[in-house]
């Protein structure tokens, strides 16, 4: 499901739209508050920019430094203050969601925390779940996600699951992630460093929904980029790393021959995030 299509180019762009038309329907946005901080990989920030600058809010959009050089330019472009904050853990106090808290906490603005906010989980459970069970008549068989927040695999998967409780539900996680070991044990695994961006995490966040999660696929990075890489090239279908990890889960899945139907994934984002990054030059 080519989400990259999105008019901000990712799938983010559902979430950002939904948690701004939550936050001014319950008072949080609009009037005197008009600052929006966001602590981002990227593409929830592009969204937010387009919608923030459609409704005349300022947004201020904290990255970790390992993201694109390109995600930050686009940003920049659309008018979001954009502060670079260092590859540290949740646990530390310059981690970029402590770093945007911060933030929302010393200039009194609105703090999207899409890793917690409900409208993020919501928005998926009402309309990208939806589509995927109409775009394939019911038939689907499974649904394979990577989680940033939670809210793609955890809403997509509550619709599904509430339709048809036989679909299997799979995280597509990259090595480096904790999420693959809490799906199959209930306790995160060791985490590291990798380059897959916007997916994997070193804890479940609050948005994630391991209760309808079946199994998970554990995808490296060298897997994702050829995976990306011949989406691009063999199929003309220009996505992002993450969306390579989506892909070689899927084909796992679909090639044990177990499942009763379409394996779906999703398209994250488009290549033009990652223009600038060694794994999109010639090899």
């Amino acid at each position: 499901k080519c989400e990259y299509l999105n008019p901000g180019g990712s799938v983010k762009d559902r979430i950002a739209k939904a948690i701004v038309e939550d936050a001014e329907a319950r008072g949080l946005l609009g009037g005197g508050q008009r600052t929006v901080v966001e602590a981002t990989a990227g593409n929830t920030g592009v969204g937010l920019a387009i919608v923030c600058a459609r409704r005349g809010y300022r947004l201020v959009c904290v990255m970790p430094r390992k993201m694109s050089a390109d995600k930050r330019t686009a940003l920049a472009a659309l008018g979001a203050e954009v502060v670079i904050a260092p590859d540290e853990p949740l646990t530390h106090p310059d981690n970029f969601r402590n770093q945007a808290a911060r933030i929302a906490r010393e200039r009194g603005a609105f703090l999207t925390d899409q890793f917690a906010n409900p409208a993020n989980l919501r928005i998926h459970e009402e309309t990208t779940g939806p589509e995927i069970w109409n775009q394939t008549a019911g038939r689907i068989g499974a649904f394979v996600s990577g989680s940033g927040t939670g809210g793609t695999i955890s809403g997509v998967g509550r619709f599904l699951k509430r339709m048809r409780a036989d679909i299997r539900v799979v995280l597509a996680d990259p090595v480096g992630s904790g999420l693959a070991d809490w799906v199959r044990t209930g306790t995160p695994g060791p985490s590291g460093s990798y380059g897959v961006e916007g997916i994997g995490s070193a804890e479940p966040p609050v948005n994630l929904d391991g209760t309808v999660i079946d199994s998970a696929e554990v995808v490296t990075d060298a897997e994702s980029y050829a995976t990306a890489r011949r989406l691009i090239v063999e199929e003309g279908v220009l996505v992002g790393g993450s969306t390579g990890t989506n892909v070689a889960a899927a084909l796992r899945v679909a090639a044990r021959g177990d499942v009763d139907g379409p394996v779906v994934t999703l398209g994250c984002d488009g290549w033009d995030r990652y223009r600038s990054q060694a794994w999109l030059q010639p090899h």
